[in-house]
């Protein structure tokens, strides 16, 4: 390893390759408990995948405070965790719990990932965040940033991330398999709910639900349905679309074999989106610059039935989502949604290095208790995914314009029509980052 290689360098590499991450032990997160103490849990979101994150804290440690808009919700996750406190503003609960909590788990729509876990992090809180990681590119720059600052054990919810079947393609493709990696291709079946549509008619709040609460940062609005609870997706408000909701998944393989980070443009083709609810359909097309490990390469993405070509598989069955990686020797094709699979065109598979996980919720565990950085860290990997991925969607609301992008800025140079998508204004009395 040479001497000018940088810290962020060696732990991305580390992660995908094999080398030894406990290297960065102590240096990373605050050890907050010995590997023989249990950690203090709050859970922020107990609902959908929250249910399922609360159980992963449930497995490592006591859950002491759960938090949910929703009454109905809130009562269910309080039958499972009887010891725990309820609350329905996540604000309160972190006020009056700090002393009693050491890591945070948030589990909301995504327009209140970064102030829940942002408030958690600048009060020294250890925290695991779904995915995307944030609504804004701002944001997860931010998070990062807060968990760096603060030396925090920080996780992002890809869980895939930890799939030895995920970091064998990765560790293939670095390894020169396919030769230089010209192409990445990305689909899904999402939007599993409805797009490109008017707003829905208002009507009267359901009394379990805190309606206030749940717009959080977001500007007010009516309650109607088709926001609470799934399909906020949809809205630009609340969610991330298609690209948001899936990307961190799918493109997850590629990002990691080929560090998919800070594109230089990005520019979309869609069914036309009116400014509130995401297009019914999408590609957009990235290019990332050359790296020291690779040269320059374009990654497309469809969503909404759109696909590549099918003639790209060479005979293979094309998946409803999946990943092509094309190279000048093969092509990598990894169908589904999390990156575990693997078909080889025009080469054959090699044996390669790479770290296996102890298990994607483990992986943040140990690193609150002083062992290794989760891979899917938000400074190193989570949040560089994320602006990516977030970038996509800059492109979505521009509708055809291509977005020169200056990564190290945060500025769309041609396109200042975007900044408050980059940079989004908190509503409500809701603190900045």
């Amino acid at each position: 390893m040479g001497s000018q290689r940088t810290r962020r360098e060696f732990l991305r590499d580390a992660a995908v390759t094999g080398a030894a991450l406990w290297a960065a032990r102590g240096a990373w997160a605050q050890v907050s408990k010995s590997p023989n103490e249990r950690i203090q849990f709050a859970c922020i979101g107990v609902g959908g995948k929250g249910e399922s994150d609360t159980a992963d804290a449930a497995r490592f440690g006591d859950i002491v405070a759960i938090c949910d808009v929703d009454e109905n919700t809130l009562n269910r996750a309080a039958q499972r965790y009887p010891n725990a406190k309820k609350y329905n503003d996540y604000r309160k609960m972190l006020e009056e719990m700090e002393k009693a909590i050491d890591a945070v788990t948030v589990s909301t729509p995504d327009h209140m990932h970064a102030p829940a876990a942002g408030m958690a992090m600048k009060m020294g809180k250890h925290c695991f965040c779904q995915k995307p990681l944030t609504h804004s590119i701002f944001e997860a720059r931010r998070l990062g940033e807060i968990a760096r600052q603060k030396r925090l054990a920080t996780q992002m919810g890809n869980q895939g991330t930890a799939s030895s079947g995920l970091r064998r393609s990765a560790a293939m493709i670095r390894a020169g398999l396919l030769g230089t990696v010209t192409e990445v291709h990305v689909w899904t079946n999402r939007p599993i709910w409805p797009q490109g549509i008017s707003r829905p008619p208002s009507k009267p709040v359901p009394p379990t639900l805190h309606w206030d609460l749940w717009l959080g940062v977001a500007p007010k609005r009516p309650y109607a349905d088709g926001y609470h609870p799934f399909a906020w997706r949809g809205w630009w408000d609340f969610g991330c679309g298609a690209l948001g909701d899936m990307a961190c998944h799918t493109v997850n393989m590629p990002f990691m074999a080929l560090d998919l980070r800070n594109p230089t443009s990005v520019v979309a083709q869609t069914s036309g989106t009116n400014k509130d609810s995401y297009p019914s359909w999408s590609i957009i097309t990235f290019q990332f610059p050359a790296t020291k490990q690779r040269p320059g390469l374009k990654m497309v993405w469809y969503d909404g039935g759109k696909r590549p070509p099918a003639d790209m598989l060479e005979g293979k069955t094309q998946s409803d989502s999946g990943a092509l990686v094309v190279g000048t020797k093969g092509k990598l094709y990894s169908p589904g949604d999390y990156g575990d699979a693997c078909e080889l065109i025009g080469v054959d598979p090699i044996d390669v290095k790479f770290v296996e996980s102890p298990g994607h919720f483990e992986e943040f565990v140990r690193a609150i208790k002083g062992g290794e950085p989760a891979t899917s860290n938000f400074p190193d990997y989570a949040g560089p995914l994320t602006e990516t991925i977030l970038l996509g969607n800059l492109a979505v609301w521009a509708e055809g314009k291509t977005i020169h992008w200056d990564a190290r800025r945060m500025r769309a140079t041609n396109a200042p029509e975007v900044e408050p998508i980059i940079r989004p204004t908190y509503h409500n009395g809701y603190s900045k980052l």
